[in-house]
């Protein structure tokens, strides 16, 4: 059943593949996912201020962003989609032509290469965030844009630089093709991977949150990046708290 449903949501990929083989698709497929997953918390953010049942949630409830900070956030990962990561797209477009196979992959191997690719993508993460916050010229030069919000929110993900937005992007775009996916385990792992940076920088801890439904604080979620944001000095990876553990740099208050 499962995988006839993959099956059927690819032929129609297939029907439409026009618009995965435009230059153009990679640009509004990655900057409509992450508008579209900031916007509930966005309403959120305009809400909690005014309603005790949404800021009981929240991570640090005496901060409030405002408008201001939204659009200016807003702003800055539009700029950095059109004038760094669309150019950069386009060239890959041209000197990899896309190949898509007739058949979906087995259900099975799609959430055996999609845990693959976060977990990898997970360590890349790490490695690159710890470097640059133990080396103080990458942190001045690079990550500290990044750092101006010590109280996370949801359009607050991708206020970046350059160096980082282009970065991360490239180890997200790299991971699955280094593994062999499939092009649908592909934008599933692009999709699942945008999700989850905007999850953790929300600045919420609902229930249903993805860190309290993985067992044995295997996964930190929004505590544990928006304190890594407080802080500056611990939780470097994205989702996973393995790589911290067993460097020393967890912090879990």
């Amino acid at each position: 059943m499962s995988t006839t449903l993959l099956q059927g949501i690819w032929d129609w990929v297939l029907v439409h593949d026009h618009w995965v083989h435009s230059p153009f698709f990679p640009v509004l497929f990655s900057l409509g996912t992450y508008l579209l997953f900031c916007l509930p918390y966005v309403v959120l953010d305009f809400l909690s201020p005014h309603v005790e049942l949404i800021r009981c949630y929240k991570i640090q409830q005496k901060h409030h962003v405002s408008w201001r900070v939204m659009w200016t956030c807003l702003v800055h990962s539009v700029y950095n989609h059109v004038v760094f990561i669309f150019p950069l797209t386009v060239i890959h477009w041209y000197w990899r032509q896309v190949s898509l196979p007739v058949e979906a992959p087995h259900v099975l191997k799609v959430a055996q290469d999609l845990v693959t690719c976060l977990l990898l993508f997970d360590f890349q993460y790490f490695v690159w965030h710890m470097l640059h916050h133990k080396v103080p010229w990458l942190y001045r030069t690079f990550h500290k844009v990044h750092h101006k919000y010590t109280s996370t929110f949801a359009l607050s993900t991708e206020y970046s630089g350059m160096w980082e937005t282009l970065s991360l992007g490239f180890f997200a775009a790299i991971t699955p093709q280094l593994l062999g996916c499939h092009p649908l385990t592909e934008l599933l792992f692009f999709v699942l991977n945008i999700w989850l940076s905007v999850e953790d920088h929300c600045g919420y801890d609902f229930p249903w949150a993805t860190h309290r439904l993985v067992p044995f604080g295997l996964y930190g979620g929004a505590p544990h990046h928006d304190l890594h944001h407080l802080k500056f000095k611990s939780n470097y990876a994205p989702y996973f708290t393995h790589w911290d553990r067993l460097f020393g740099t967890l912090h879990e208050d």
